[in-house]
């Protein structure tokens, strides 16, 4: 198992490496100054360049580079270009709102999908099978911001059960907050459960025509206990690559949702960080997202070898 560790463990350092040059060179190749975006049209060359040289932009390449990475390495993620404030603070404000809200869209989306795919696929070929399958199509065809939408128009216009948009910040009270996360969860969480719901109906499938599967069967194990008690645990092995991709998935990618319901997420610090040049948020929330990727997908591994023994075996 430490042997398994230590590969995944240089696997992820040198990805992270690789990610850290990538997205630094994207950024300086994007065109614009900030200097002159933040002066707006009452700019001059001696103040752009006095700015310039603040922000630390005169400085080589190579320099930026290694003094933004080894910043990043001590919790330095330096000062926004916009807002002027340090950028570790404008980030974790942000992931207080964005990293529950990613959590709870993924409980939502996996108590949903696990029971719907054990469910379509013990009865496989039935009514029940074909009505499940066509919903969760039509969850992977409709857009989540089209979710939100409608929910919205239900539950806030009609209903008037949950507020239409904005967040009141964790000092208003968990359940208030947790209330406010509500709609925008499960936006998000739909599409992915629909997607997660048929990767768990086929890995249920193919392992209920495993050998082991019949042998449990043959013992006298009914349908049910053999997959409950020998059968699930191993058709959840994909499941886990699917969660792994929909957390990251979830994360960075709720600037749409973040943006019809008015929270302060770090999709919208993106966006509105792209649209003012502010490009040290863009490089470190980026970053960030990259690393919690890796993170992610290392995760998983550990759990596929704690799952399945035969793949940390392999790995020797």
């Amino acid at each position: 198992m430490l042997r398994f560790i230590s590969k995944r463990l240089l696997s992820l350092f040198s990805t992270l490496f690789v990610a850290t040059i990538v997205i630094f060179l994207m950024i300086e190749v994007v065109p614009g100054d900030p200097a002159a975006f933040m002066m707006g049209l009452s700019t001059n060359t001696e103040a752009a360049d006095a700015l310039r040289a603040e922000l630390g932009l005169n400085a080589g390449v190579l320099e930026r580079y290694f003094g933004w990475v080894t910043g990043m390495l001590s919790g330095d993620f330096g000062i926004s270009y916009t807002y002027r404030v340090p950028v570790s603070g404008l980030i974790f404000d942000r992931m207080l709102v964005s990293v529950p809200l990613t959590v709870y869209a993924l409980i939502l989306s996996t108590v949903i999908a696990i029971p719907v795919g054990v469910i379509a696929a013990s009865r496989r070929g039935t009514a029940v099978d074909t009505t499940l399958m066509g919903v969760a199509q039509v969850g992977v065809a409709v857009p989540n911001f089209w979710f939100a939408i409608l929910l919205v128009l239900l539950f806030s216009t009609s209903l008037q059960w949950f507020s239409a948009g904005g967040f009141p910040g964790w000092e208003a009270g968990f359940w208030l907050c947790l209330k406010s996360l509500t709609l925008p969860a499960i936006s998000l969480a739909l599409p992915q459960a629909a997607i997660l719901s048929r990767v768990m109906r086929s890995s249920v499938l193919e392992v209920m025509n495993e050998d082991y599967m019949r042998t449990a069967r043959a013992k006298g194990l009914s349908e049910r206990q053999a997959l409950l008690r020998h059968g699930l645990r191993n058709a959840l092995i994909p499941v886990l690559t699917i969660l792994g991709l929909q957390f990251s998935f979830l994360l960075a990618g709720g600037i749409i949702i973040e943006s019809i319901f008015s929270i302060p997420g770090l999709g919208r610090l993106v966006f509105q960080s792209i649209a003012q040049r502010d490009l040290i948020v863009v490089k470190s929330v980026v970053t960030l997202l990259v690393m919690a990727v890796v993170m992610i997908t290392f995760i998983v591994d550990l759990a596929y070898a704690v799952v399945d023994p035969r793949l940390r075996e392999g790995s020797n």
